[in-house]
């Protein structure tokens, strides 16, 4: 499975971005897909989570209901829709797949991925 994360870029705080996840490959279908991010200096750090279904989401602490994830198997394709950005939000910001479902053990899983994408940028000025 190949991961490639897009949509990142420059905007001012209370702005709105959508990340998008393009998968290639052997089918994204039947893998958990999360959303991570690092800043500079900072360890990676879980941001959001969804099950190859899409019929469950988990979310870290900091995302207080500003971030949705969201998939399409058959577009093979997993987005983040972030909104009301804060500068605290620049990073890398990177997908990645999993054959299991963390549950609660999410902002502790990256380890046990399966697969990672690269980044995408994100910066937010205040």
């Amino acid at each position: 499975v190949q991961l490639q994360a897009s949509g990142g870029g420059l905007v001012q705080a209370g702005a709105s971005l959508r990340l998008t996840c393009a998968t290639s490959g052997r089918t994204i279908r039947s893998y958990a897909t999360g959303w991570f991010r690092q800043a500079p200096g900072k360890d990676r750090e879980f941001v959001a989570a969804i099950t190859w279904r899409g019929d469950m989401t988990y979310y870290a602490n900091f995302v207080q209901g500003r971030f949705t994830i969201s998939r399409d198997n058959a577009k093979n394709s997993i987005w983040l829709q972030m909104n009301s950005l804060k500068p605290d939000d620049t990073a890398v910001y990177y997908c990645a797949a999993a054959s299991e479902w963390y549950g609660t053990r999410w902002p502790r899983a990256a380890g046990g991925m399966d697969y990672w994408g690269k980044g995408t940028q994100v910066t937010v000025s205040s």
